[in-house]
């Protein structure tokens, strides 16, 4: 089996894509041959449907949407609010989005989503897309997950992250439902985090534009921010030799790795951890950060 990288940053990390993904399809030596890329995804600024994240991308849609048909690369709109209602349904720039990754592919494209109303009003209006439950459904309840991984309306379902290591109950699962399990990998939050639905309505509310304050995080160590160093302890993380001797075997293809609210230096170290053979580590680091193009900082 191969594994799929699911990949953060798809308006938001468009340079760093536009010199890696050459690297990627011209030296197949420097990667693993038993992984690829599954898709790349994301949402721009200001797009009252995004959710997981406050959006930050300013590239021109189409010029994204040319980078991922160049490399036959899926892409995935991150429409993840949770707190829409139906008059929100009629935006144009989201509608504009849908309009634009639909259809013209090789690929067929892929929208997340949180909201039943918008998942009901997609299939109705864009019926060429695939489907993938949210993860800030936040479902740390196996059964509830199970349902989830269930529906047909889903091709893959991204559970919380402190589902991970249910290897038991996982292992369970029937091939067809194997299928559609998508593993957050690289979780820094705090794992015992009981505030986490309520971080994900404060990203949801401050995109549709409603003024109000900073979730304030519970984390002990909410000061330090992000550290992949520290994601590598967290009991949910997924490591490369996790996919490879555990997952894999078990018959799990899918793995989303998050970084979309982080900076292209730390998404550059994902790319190097997860993909990249140790050798040509070195390599792929000195192509990104000596084209001068590239703001990493």
């Amino acid at each position: 089996m191969k594994a799929y990288y699911h990949l953060p940053g798809l308006f938001e990390f468009y340079e760093l894509y536009k010199v890696f993904l050459p690297l990627y399809k011209n030296h197949p030596e420097y990667f693993y041959d038993w992984c690829e890329i599954g898709s790349i995804y994301g949402a721009p600024a200001d797009c009252i449907w995004g959710g997981g994240r406050v959006g930050f991308g300013d590239e021109h849609p189409e010029n994204v949407a040319d980078l991922m048909k160049e490399f036959n690369i899926e892409a995935r709109l991150t429409f993840s609010n949770s707190l829409l209602r139906q008059e929100h349904l009629a935006d144009k720039r989201c509608n504009a989005l849908c309009t634009l990754f639909e259809n013209g592919f090789k690929t067929q494209n892929g929208i997340i989503v949180h909201s039943d109303l918008l998942l009901n009003y997609l299939m109705e209006h864009y019926p060429n897309y695939y489907f993938v439950s949210s993860t800030t459904k936040v479902m740390t309840d196996f059964a509830q997950f199970e349902e989830e991984l269930n529906r047909p309306e889903f091709k893959y379902v991204v559970p919380d992250f402190r589902l991970n290591k249910e290897i038991e109950k996982l292992t369970a699962l029937s091939s067809s439902l194997k299928d559609k399990v998508e593993f957050l990998c690289n979780e820094c939050c705090w794992y015992d985090c009981y505030d986490r639905k309520r971080c994900y309505e404060n990203v949801s509310r401050k995109n549709l534009g409603d003024d109000c304050p900073d979730h304030e995080c519970v984390s002990p160590n909410a000061s330090v921010g992000y550290r992949f160093s520290e994601a590598m302890k967290n009991p949910g993380f997924i490591g490369l030799e996790d996919i490879q001797n555990v997952y894999l075997r078990k018959g799990f293809s899918n793995y989303k790795i998050e970084g979309r609210s982080l900076g292209s230096a730390i998404v550059l170290e994902f790319l190097l951890y997860y993909m990249t053979k140790p050798e040509y580590q070195l390599k792929v680091r000195e192509e990104i950060y000596l084209d001068s193009m590239l703001d990493l900082f």
